[in-house]
């Protein structure tokens, strides 16, 4: 029996290197690193991957896509920033780069590959001949929320296969394969080198305007692209603590309250709205998840509306909103 063939996306990190591992007992595993940016970071990460590589002894090959990453993420996170936005540039990545633009890569050079695996904290599931997308064993590690824009044809595509596993069973397994475990220090945004405000500065610049406090101009910003609904740190003013509550693109104001309850809204509406296994019947009661690190809330879904039961804290343009019925994730949007 023709074993199944894999290329596995690897980081150099613990997770895609046991992923790795794991599909090598059961198919033809190849290795690909996929370098998105030039950084002492991705130069290291590239090393490390290649070492497993040779551990496992599987090939190893490199897919430069720092021109298309430019293009795809960065290029788009600097524009909806701009534009007053709080832009999620891995949930674009995993849906433009790991599991697009790298589909379309190897077809063009004729590489040919049954699945595409990642070491992504998550599961699929099959019933009734559609692939459903289910959070991971480990819920403190669980990815599905930036896996939203995974389309079916992707997904049929795709294996997870640490889905069912919690970090500290991926770390034994890789004991276990005598594998390096790697100490890597997690970036929020892998292209963000040193912080949010520097690369800001450098990209963006400088762009003064006034915050607004109950109608009354009462300081200046640089920019507001530096600031989020509902931060608190960082706004530089005394006798607070302020919140972000708003932002006026185009008279260039920030405006700020005292008052977090004004912070709180209970609808909010859509825009790129994607249902991973298909459109379900509307309107839908669902819980949705509005920040990665947050619960998800019970809401009614009606297309590209959402209304809350209870009342969210700082609904943030540009965020993702994601649907879960269960542990399944249904889909969702880009927060307009």
């Amino acid at each position: 029996m023709k074993r199944i063939k894999v290329l596995v996306a690897m980081s150099g990190g613990v997770d895609s290197s046991v992923a790795a591992a794991l599909l090598k007992k059961k198919a033809e595993v190849s290795g690909v690193f996929l370098k998105l940016f030039s950084s002492k970071d991705f130069q290291e990460s590239e090393k490390k991957a290649r070492k497993i590589a040779g551990i496992l002894k599987i090939p190893f090959f490199v897919l430069d896509l720092r021109k298309e990453f430019k293009k795809e993420i960065i290029d788009s996170f600097l524009l909806e920033l701009k534009r007053g936005k709080t832009p999620n540039p891995c949930v674009l990545c995993n849906d433009r780069i790991k599991f697009g633009i790298l589909f379309e890569k190897i077809k063009k050079i004729g590489m040919d590959f049954d699945f595409i695996a990642s070491g992504h904290y998550v599961r699929k599931v099959r019933s009734k001949s559609v692939d459903k997308l289910v959070q991971a064993k480990d819920k403190t590690k669980d990815q599905s929320y930036f896996l939203w824009r995974l389309k079916q044809k992707q997904l049929e595509k795709l294996l997870f296969p640490i889905g069912n596993y919690t970090k500290k069973e991926v770390k034994r397994l890789g004991k276990d394969f005598g594998l390096p475990l790697f100490s890597r220090e997690s970036q929020e945004i892998c292209f963000i080198q040193k912080d949010l405000d520097y690369f800001l500065r450098k990209h963006l610049g400088i762009k003064k305007g006034d915050i607004i406090n109950q109608g009354k101009i009462i300081s200046k910003h640089n920019g507001l692209w530096f600031y989020t609904i509902g931060q608190r740190k960082s706004i530089g003013l005394a006798g607070g603590p302020y919140y972000v509550l708003d932002k006026e693109i185009k008279k260039n104001n920030l405006i700020v309250a005292k008052d977090q309850k004004k912070l709180y809204k209970k609808e909010l509406s859509l825009n790129k709205v994607n249902w991973i296994s298909g459109k379900p019947e509307l309107p839908l009661k669902a819980k949705v998840k509005i920040r990665y690190r947050q619960k998800a809330f019970l809401a009614l879904i009606k297309d590209k509306k959402i209304e809350f039961e209870k009342p969210q804290k700082a609904i943030t343009a540009g965020q993702s909103a994601v649907f879960y019925k269960g542990k399944q994730v249904l889909g969702g949007g880009i927060i307009a």
